[in-house]
């Protein structure tokens, strides 16, 4: 007889897991729906990427969005679904895009108490070449009494509820991070289209053996990150070198950092003295997950999650990875400084 007992009858999907999750905290629920709205705009952007070739949405739209970046086909969409999929849930009134200028504020009657901050194709520059992308969410709680605005979603990182990423990968994971609890990941079933749990309170690793960051900047870089690459790769201890990865995508270079342990560098330098990723919608949630795995994230001078912002667009510095690891690197920082 076959054994039939491989099919898992009591399975853990997204929803299932952020409703206990929210029954344990005597939440009203609106959390759960906001969730399951991002869901599902993530399943459709997988499914978008998958048959991107075939539906002929590969290529620049003719646009540039506010970050400079060449607009293109999977982008707009991706845009378009993540925004109608959120105001559609009723549970956020304001909507911070990378792709869009200005806030998006929800209109009246399908407000929420949820601000949603959003890269929805992160990576997009890497989408005809086939390498991984993904979407990168980060959700905070409306504070202010006024009228919503684009100035809600000007808070510390500290304030996040909830952040994490979705990687179009040779799967499409989804990797959760709550202030409540830990980091969770989660895979997208195609049999049955729902997000099953299959890491439970994931941690990074202490210590890495993977340096990733563009090295073509070289010539900019500053001291500090110049003598701390040149420790990696001829250590004085003797130790074997560190390899060298990066893929240019930040959804997949973090998670690799956070399943294999590491350091992720896009340091600020003398071509982008502000660093060049945007504090709201990469760092912010990145360095949610990565802190929530017991890992650090740092603007080189102190935590990401501190940094106060002043414009929706905002860019920072980012250093993140193992412990072990970064501390290193913010020694010779400090080293530096104090010349």
């Amino acid at each position: 007889m076959t054994d039939r007992s491989a099919f898992d009858t009591n399975v853990i999907t997204m929803t299932r897991f952020v409703m206990e999750e929210g029954r344990r905290a005597k939440g009203t629920g609106e959390f759960t729906q906001l969730l399951n709205s991002l869901c599902t705009a993530i399943k459709a952007i997988s499914t978008a990427v998958r048959k991107a070739g075939i539906a002929n949405l590969y290529g620049i739209a003719g646009s540039t969005n506010v970050t400079g970046d060449q607009v293109k086909k999977l982008d707009i969409l991706s845009n378009d679904l993540v925004i109608n999929m959120l105001k559609s849930s009723f549970s956020t009134c304001v909507i911070v895009s990378e792709e869009n200028k200005d806030a998006v504020i929800v209109e009246t009657e399908k407000q929420g108490k949820y601000i949603v901050c959003i890269d929805p194709l992160d990576g997009s520059s890497n989408i005809d070449c086939l390498v991984s992308i993904g979407t990168i969410f980060a959700i905070y709680k409306k504070v202010s009494p006024e009228a919503p605005s684009g100035k809600d979603a000007l808070q510390p990182g500290r304030n996040l509820v909830a952040a994490g990423y979705a990687l179009y990968g040779s799967a499409t994971m989804l990797v959760l991070a709550t202030s409540a609890g830990g980091v969770n990941c989660f895979m997208l079933d195609p049999a049955i289209g729902e997000f099953i749990l299959v890491d439970r309170d994931v941690k990074i690793k202490k210590k890495g053996n993977i340096y990733s960051l563009n090295e073509g900047y070289a010539k900019y870089f500053d001291p500090a990150v110049t003598e701390y690459l040149k420790k990696k790769k001829y250590p004085e201890d003797g130790s074997s070198p560190y390899g060298g990865r990066y893929i240019g995508s930040m959804v997949a270079d973090v998670h690799r950092t956070l399943v294999y342990g590491g350091i992720f560098l896009y340091p600020a330098n003398s071509k982008s003295p502000k660093g060049k990723l945007r504090l709201l919608y990469e760092c912010n949630p990145m360095a949610f997950v990565i802190e929530k795995a017991g890992g650090i994230a740092t603007t080189g001078h102190q935590a990401i999650l501190d940094v106060v912002p002043e414009d929706i667009h905002q860019r920072v510095p980012v250093v993140l990875g193992s412990p072990d690891d970064v501390k290193e690197y913010l020694e010779i920082v400090r080293k530096h400084s104090a010349k």
